[in-house]
C-alpha cells in the first residue's frame, strides 16, 4: 500500500469557515473565497521547491468561465501556473482532488493545488431566453437528468430516500440533533481553528448554533412536501465556503521533510436519478473492491474516521445503514446539517476536516470521505495517516 514513486499524498490543506448564504460571505465570490487558500497552499509548499503544475478547483453554481484560472491568477500564483474547473457538483471538490491525485499517481504531475470553492451568496440568476412566444424563464438549476429520466429537486429525492428505506422523521430528527450539537460543540472548543484560513475576517463557522434538540426539530413543518420527514432542520444549509488542498507524491515530501497524508484510492460511480442518496454506499463498495485497497483486505470496519455530506439527515442514515457503518466515526465533529453545504466546495471540506481528525493523538489510520451527488452519482476516497506523524 505505502510503496515508493508516485504515491500522492495531500501535503496541506486548509479551508475557509463556511458562512450561511447572504450573511458572513455575502459580498464576496468565488475568486475572492479560492485566491487567499491558493496564495496560503503555495507558500505552504515551499520546502518541496517545485512549481504548482496545475490548479484544479471544483464549482458548480458559478457565473461560468473558468473560476479556478481566475482565481489562481488573483493568488498571485503567475501567468505561466494553469488551472481548470470541474463540475460534478456536490462531488466537484472531491473529484478536483481525486484529479490531481490520478495526475501525480501517473507521473504527469509533482505538485497539484485542488479544491472547491462555493459562493451561493453571489450565484448568478439563470435565466432560459424567449422562445416560441413564451417569456423568459429564470430558473435555479440546471438539469441533473434528461427528459425520460426523473430530475427532482435534492430535497425531494430526500423525501423519497426516506420513504424508499424507511427512514423515519425520528431518526432524522436525532441524527440531525447529533450534527447541530457536536458542530456547536467543536465551534466553541475550538477543534475547527487550525484548520480554517480567515477570510475577510471571518474565521468561524456561521451556521453552528446551541438548542437545536430533538424536542425544537421535532416541531418544524416538512420543508419540500406536505406530510413529508425532511425539514429545514434535519437538511443542510445553503452556505459559501472554500477548501483547497495541495497533493504531492510520498518520496517528494519525504525529500522536502513533509509529512502527507496519502491517498489510496477513489471511486465514482454511477445510479438512478431519482434517488441519489443511495450512491454514497454504491461508490464505498466499488473504492474497497477496487485495484489496490481489495489487495489489502480494508473493510468498512477498519476505517476510524468518516466524513460524509450531510446534505440531509436521511442521505446520512441511508449511507451508515447500507454499509453498516459505526455511526459514532462519522462526522464526530459535526457535519453539514450543523455546519453548511457550500456545494462544490463541500466534497473538498471533507477532507480538511477528515486530515485534521486523522492527524490528532490517537487518531485513525484510515479515513474515508464520500458524497452523494445530484443526478445519482457517488463518488468516495480513502486516505491513510502518514505513519510518521506520531498520531495513534
Amino acid at each position: 500500500m505505502s510503496t515508493p514513486g508516485h504515491v500522492p499524498v495531500i501535503v496541506t490543506s486548509r479551508r475557509t469557515a463556511v458562512g450561511t448564504a447572504g450573511h458572513a460571505f455575502s459580498k464576496l465570490g468565488t475568486t475572492d473565497l479560492a485566491a487567499p487558500l491558493l496564495a496560503e497552499a503555495f507558500a505552504s509548499c515551499a520546502a518541496l521547491g517545485l512549481p504548482v503544475d496545475d490548479v484544479i478547483l471544483g464549482n458548480c453554481m458559478g457565473a461560468g468561465g473558468d473560476v479556478a484560472r481566475v482565481a489562481a491568477l488573483a493568488a498571485g500564483l503567475g501567468v505561466d501556473v494553469p488551472a481548470v474547473t470541474v463540475d460534478r457538483q456536490c462531488g466537484s471538490g472531491l473529484d478536483a482532488v481525486l484529479q490531481a491525485a490520478s495526475r501525480v499517481r501517473a507521473g504527469d504531475a509533482e505538485l497539484v493545488l485542488a479544491g472547491g470553492v462555493e459562493s451561493a451568496s453571489t450565484a448568478v440568476w439563470r435565466t432560459r431566453p424567449p422562445s416560441d412566444g413564451t417569456p423568459a424563464v429564470r430558473y435555479t438549476r440546471a438539469p441533473f437528468a434528461p427528459e425520460g429520466f426523473a430530475d427532482p429537486d435534492m430535497g425531494c429525492a430526500a423525501e423519497d430516500l426516506a420513504l424508499r428505506l424507511g427512514i423515519s422523521r425520528a431518526r432524522q430528527d436525532d441524527y440531525a440533533a447529533r450534527s447541530h450539537a457536536l458542530a456547536a460543540a467543536s465551534v466553541a472548543s475550538g477543534v475547527f481553528a487550525a484548520e480554517i484560513l480567515p477570510v475577510a475576517g471571518i474565521f468561524a463557522d456561521e451556521r453552528p448554533r446551541t438548542g437545536l434538540t430533538v424536542h425544537r426539530l421535532g416541531r418544524l413543518r416538512p420543508a419540500f412536501r406536505p406530510g413529508g420527514t425532511v425539514t429545514a432542520g434535519n437538511s443542510s444549509g445553503v452556505s459559501d465556503g472554500a477548501a483547497v488542498v495541495s497533493v504531492t507524491t510520498a518520496a517528494l515530501a519525504h525529500r522536502a521533510g513533509m509529512s502527507g497524508t496519502r491517498i489510496l484510492g477513489a471511486a465514482v460511480t454511477g445510479g438512478d436519478p431519482a434517488l441519489p442518496g443511495l450512491a454514497i454506499a454504491t461508490s464505498v463498495r466499488k473504492l474497497l473492491a477496487g485495484r489496490g485497497i481489495a489487495d489489502h483486505g480494508i473493510a468498512v470496519r477498519d476505517i476510524g474516521a468518516v466524513e460524509i455530506t450531510e446534505a440531509f439527515a436521511a442521505v446520512a442514515l441511508a449511507a451508515i445503514d447500507g454499509l453498516a457503518l459505526d455511526a459514532e466515526v462519522v462526522c464526530s465533529d459535526g457535519g453539514a446539517i450543523g455546519m453548511g453545504h457550500p456545494w462544490a466546495a463541500s466534497g473538498a471540506i471533507l477532507l480538511v476536516r477528515l486530515i485534521a481528525r486523522m492527524s490528532r493523538p490517537g487518531g485513525s489510520r484510515l479515513g474515508l470521505a464520500a458524497c452523494a451527488i445530484g443526478g445519482g452519482q457517488g463518488i468516495a476516497m480513502l486516505l491513510e495517516r502518514d505513519p510518521a506523524s506520531g498520531a495513534g
